[in-house]
């Protein structure tokens, strides 16, 4: 089997899915109070239509999966779809993204249909300030959650946040403490302008560099080589801590020279690169009688549309103009 490997020579074996654009909460620099214009359920793709996408997109080289939203347990049958594309061989690598507020309820049956690994999402320690970043959201909810998913087994838990200006970046210390005598991968990620996002602007931009300097104000980091489950992260750790610290810098150092990626969007749509609006429709194969060898094939031309970077480095930074919440977060 050939990997897959784009014109520019990178090797794409990495695949995000998106489920649904549903989310049980609304934080505020995702989308607006009132939410967002919903994808009818009948553009959403069924589970048995992603599944046919996976076991393509393996043939051509995919071997890692992650299963993104909005926040993909609030769709039904979300345990049987992630027990049914674990079976598929080639699949090396299974996780997904979540918001936390399910996971106590579901930490046990998503282990069980084979997920070995999380991301949670949190951008606040204050519980005070998590409810009204997240407009409703209880973060001891959460915190049972990775609890309930450490006691089952899944590893590594890794916790995003990302750092906005003035918004949270005073709990940056408070953050990276979590490492210490706990085996997460504390992330710190870039504020980027995607989709409905209205409060994105330069000054609430922070660098890796920053964060990382604020950092080591309180205590030496120390980089630490990454494995490829990593993905972009620059990883580190205090000394003698239990846990990692990362570093996603998709502005000040992008990472697009090793991008592995694509993604199936919740209706459909293969995307190549976060902020190009290029997409490869494959629902019209999928419900039209297309076989796998045209599904292969629209791979291969979506593979050949990946541009070589994106736009963030540009004086006017290009936003993404579809919500992440269809594309994947």
């Amino acid at each position: 089997m050939k990997d897959l490997v784009d014109t520019f020579q990178r090797r794409i074996n990495y695949l995000r899915i998106s489920i649904t654009d549903r989310c049980n909460l609304r934080c505020v620099y995702c989308m607006p109070i009132e939410g967002i214009s919903k994808i009818s359920y009948e553009e959403i793709l069924r589970y048995e239509e992603v599944l046919r996408v996976v076991e393509a997109a393996v043939k051509k080289g995919i071997r890692k999966i992650r299963i993104t939203g909005g926040e993909p347990l609030v769709r039904k049958g979300v345990t049987n779809f992630i027990h049914c594309l674990s079976k598929i061989p080639s699949v090396k690598d299974l996780s997904l993204t979540t918001n936390g507020v399910l996971l106590k309820d579901y930490a046990v049956d998503l282990y069980e249909a084979g997920l070995c690994r999380i991301n949670v999402s949190i951008d606040s320690l204050n519980n005070t300030r998590f409810y009204r970043i997240t407009r409703g959201g209880e973060l001891d909810r959460v915190w049972e959650g990775i609890k309930e998913g450490m006691r089952v087994g899944m590893s590594p838990i890794k916790i995003n946040t990302v750092i906005i200006r003035g918004f949270n970046d005073d709990e940056i210390i408070d953050f990276a403490k979590l490492s210490i005598h706990n085996p997460f991968h504390i992330r710190f990620i870039e504020f980027m302008p995607i989709g409905s996002n209205s409060i994105w602007s330069k000054e609430k931009y922070i660098s890796s560099n920053e964060i990382k300097d604020k950092i080591e104000s309180f205590k030496e980091l120390h980089p630490i080589g990454k494995k490829e489950r990593e993905g972009p992260a620059r990883m580190f750790k205090f000394k003698g801590a239990s846990g990692k610290i990362g570093f996603i810098s998709p502005f000040s150092e992008h990472f697009c020279s090793s991008c592995n990626r694509l993604r199936l969007t919740v209706d459909g749509k293969l995307r190549t690169c976060l902020f190009s609006d290029k997409e490869v429709d494959l629902k019209p194969s999928l419900r039209g009688g297309g076989d796998s060898s045209e599904l292969e094939r629209l791979i291969d031309l979506a593979i050949s549309n990946k541009p070589e970077k994106n736009k963030l480095q540009e004086k006017t930074p290009r936003k993404c103009s579809r919500n992440m919440s269809a594309i994947g977060g």
